[in-house]
């Protein structure tokens, strides 16, 4: 076995994805900081592999993080803790006086009396004077204890005492972990046979040559061997054969060549900041790292935010990344879509860029999604063409534009063998006599005559004041610019790439043209959301996960988009979709979309309007409000009056009496001033739900920690 489904040859194009000549770059390790110790080989991946990942809520980074409980403990202030407690000290100090010095009489001694003998009544004998003192002892401790638990002094011990310099000064040790359960002796090969096999990985993983990428990736192919995919022969004999380079992705690759996150690949997660402790996150978030992860992303994520709050940067850029690294590990697909220098990461960490509108472009975008099927290409092709002006209730144009493009693209891949190039569509949708005369007399005598009759139909609804041909003839006019000659061909000529291929894990890059082809540019984006929906929802392998990455996506959110974002969660799959302000998408989708998308951000810098929308999906929830009044005390005797004279004097304040009222009341978790006004730069407001419907309430999310 050489790979869990990485390598194998399954055509779903022309070219498959490319694999490089040569050894994979394996970068160095970091050198030790000057003066430390030479520490053994593989000692840092040994400890991050032991570091401790307790469960933990959605959305909670989970390396070493430390639980803390749901609700907020009562926490005393400092000062008022610390004078609580020498009060108590005092009153118990004052008791124990009163008793010694005999100022309450001598009755707290009758107990004392009744229990020893009478034969220790002489007060100079040896056993008299033990019970005595003892007796004062028993005494004290009880006066102590008392007054101890009346001022809390374990608290103040626990808070200023030594417990809270062992817990700042002292590094928190942990137990080595049995060989049973230490993942770097890879208990679960032993408990299944292959012993060989695991002895291998912990000798590498010891020595330096092991990286998460690598344990990842065979965890990933063990997996495999677990659901019956492979033979426990083939992967022992693979693991045995390369060692921690077993099972490598295509490309060759074990990691990528930079990394700016935080990753962790045993999790899932990458690291996006830190929930800020404010008194509106639920105290368990409060100081936790914030990390995504596939199971989050696959209820898909749409954040919003003006230009430079960082979507691109904080959010697009570490989910790409992250998505890159579980491609490497045979664990996702990723797709990321782009304008062209957005900052998506380096080329190499790419197997497929396309480029379109750039001459120097290695692979070429497929217009039809790489099916065969004429009524599915024109279904994708519509909504791509005029989803945008698509009326988002029944019987609106996409339907038609779906049906007109029907009627053209199967007599032409009928006759042709292919579907026809931008400019050959674009003929065909002006109604030219010539084009549609030659695909008839193709089709005539060829037994075809249900692809007669379509081109039949589609002569009578050229002169319909209502056809719907001339929109989309000018929308492919779009793409039928001289920036785009050698793009979209169907003749075989180039290196097409389809996002059939997402039964592959690979990584893909989509550069989009948005300057001077601004329409262009959303009339592509809108295609490959459409084909990605198309494509994930009818993989037959849905265990790897695949996400599409869409950075701006303005003019691209549709009716039939929004269908199909609802449907990914049952396919594994699930798309990040940034916007600039929710005035991108048409008023009647906004609501659709806020509710499709699991995971919803709101970057700082929003305005009211987009607050109000966020306010309204997350909704409301009951907490405690208190009411504060002052009512002014009237005196009504004359010493009470010259009394309140002489305060008002003192203090300059009429006398008042504070009456507080407690009641529960409904507020909005979020307001939309709130999320407008009350946002401090490079912040956000997340609020998240994963597959299993778990969710996370609204937080505050510190982006640059």
């Amino acid at each position: 076995m050489d790979s869990d489904g990485t390598q194998d040859t399954r055509g779903t194009q022309a070219n498959p994805v490319p694999r490089p000549a040569g050894p994979p770059r394996i970068p160095p390790r970091p050198a030790d900081a000057p003066g430390t110790p030479p520490r053994p080989d593989g000692s840092a991946f040994l400890t991050w592999l032991r570091t401790a990942r307790p469960e933990a809520l959605p959305g909670v980074w989970r390396f070493g993080h430390r639980p803390r409980p749901e609700e907020e403990p009562e926490r005393i202030p400092g000062r008022q803790l610390i004078s609580g407690a020498l009060i108590a000290f005092l009153v118990g100090w004052l008791i124990w006086s009163l008793l010694w010095n005999g100022y309450v009489g001598g009755w707290w001694l009758l107990p004392l009396y009744a229990m020893i003998p009478d034969s220790w009544a002489s007060p100079h004998s040896f056993a008299s004077v033990v019970v005595v003192y003892a007796y004062y002892v028993l005494i004290a401790l009880i006066i102590m204890i008392g007054v101890g638990r009346l001022g809390r002094w374990a608290e103040i011990w626990r808070r200023y005492g030594p417990p809270a310099w062992n817990r700042q000064a002292a590094p928190r040790t942990e137990r080595p972990p049995t060989p049973d359960q230490d993942p770097a002796e890879w208990p679960q090969l032993r408990a299944a046979g292959a012993v060989d096999a695991a002895e291998r990985l912990t000798s590498e993983a010891r020595s330096g040559l092991m990286r998460d990428v690598d344990h990842a990736r065979i965890s990933r192919a063990w997996q495999g061997v677990r659901s019956g995919r492979h033979t426990l022969a083939a992967f022992t004999g693979a693991v045995l054969k390369d060692g921690s380079a077993a099972c490598l992705h295509p490309s060759g690759a074990r990691d990528l060549p930079a990394r700016l996150a935080r990753h962790d690949l045993l999790t899932g997660q990458v690291r996006l900041g830190t929930t800020a402790d404010d008194p509106r996150n639920p105290y368990a978030y409060r100081g936790a790292g914030l990390g995504l992860d596939p199971d989050l992303l696959g209820t898909s994520l749409l954040a919003v935010g003006p230009a430079g709050s960082g979507k691109t940067g904080t959010l697009v850029r570490p989910l790409a990344e992250s998505l890159c690294l579980h491609a490497l590990a045979g664990r996702a697909a990723v797709v990321v879509v782009g304008a062209a220098g957005a900052g998506l990461g380096p080329v190499d960490a790419y197997d497929v860029v396309v480029r379109i509108g750039n001459p120097e472009s290695v692979y070429d975008l497929d217009l039809y999604g790489g099916t065969a099927d004429p009524d599915e290409a024109a279904a994708v092709l519509a909504e791509a063409l005029v989803g945008d002006l698509a009326d988002p209730h029944p019987g609106n144009d996409s339907r038609r534009s779906t049906t007109v493009l029907a009627q053209l693209l199967g007599p032409f891949r009928a006759v042709h063998g292919r579907f026809p190039s931008v400019p050959e569509l674009r003929q065909l949708l002006d109604g030219a006599p010539g084009p549609l005369d030659t695909l008839r007399k193709a089709l005539q005598g060829s037994g075809q005559e249900s692809l007669i009759r379509e081109l039949d139909s589609r002569e009578r609804q050229l002169a319909h004041p209502g056809d719907v041909a001339p929109v989309l003839a000018d929308r492919v006019a779009l793409l039928d610019r001289p920036a785009f000659a050698g793009f979209f061909d169907t003749s075989g000529q180039s290196r097409p790439f389809s996002l059939k291929a997402l039964d592959h894990p690979v990584r893909v890059r989509i550069d989009l043209p948005e300057r001077g082809h601004a329409d262009a540019s959303r009339m592509l984006a809108r295609l490959v959301l459409a084909q990605f929906t198309a494509s994930v929802s009818a993989r037959e392998d849905r265990s790897l996960f695949a996400c599409l990455v869409l950075d701006d996506a303005s003019g691209v959110v549709t009716p039939e988009a929004v269908r199909g974002i609802q449907r990914l969660r049952s396919a594994n799959a699930g798309v990040v979709l940034t916007l600039r302000t929710l005035d991108d998408v048409p008023r009647p989708l906004r609501g659709p979309l806020l509710g499709a998308a699991g995971c919803r951000m709101a970057l700082s810098g929003l305005t009211p309007w987009d607050g109000q929308d966020f306010a309204e999906v997350w909704g409301k929830e009951w907490t405690e409000a208190r009411d504060v009044t002052d009512r002014q005390i009237i005196a009504e005797t004359p010493a009470g009056k010259a009394l309140h004279m002489v305060r008002r004097v003192i203090t300059g304040k009429a006398p008042t009496q504070r009456a507080v009222t407690v009641r529960q009341v409904e507020r909005e978790r979020w307001s939309a001033s709130e999320l407008a006004h009350g946002l401090p730069a490079g912040h956000a407001v997340l609020s998240l739900t994963n597959v299993k419907g778990e969710h996370a309430p609204p937080l505050l999310v510190d982006l640059r920690s």
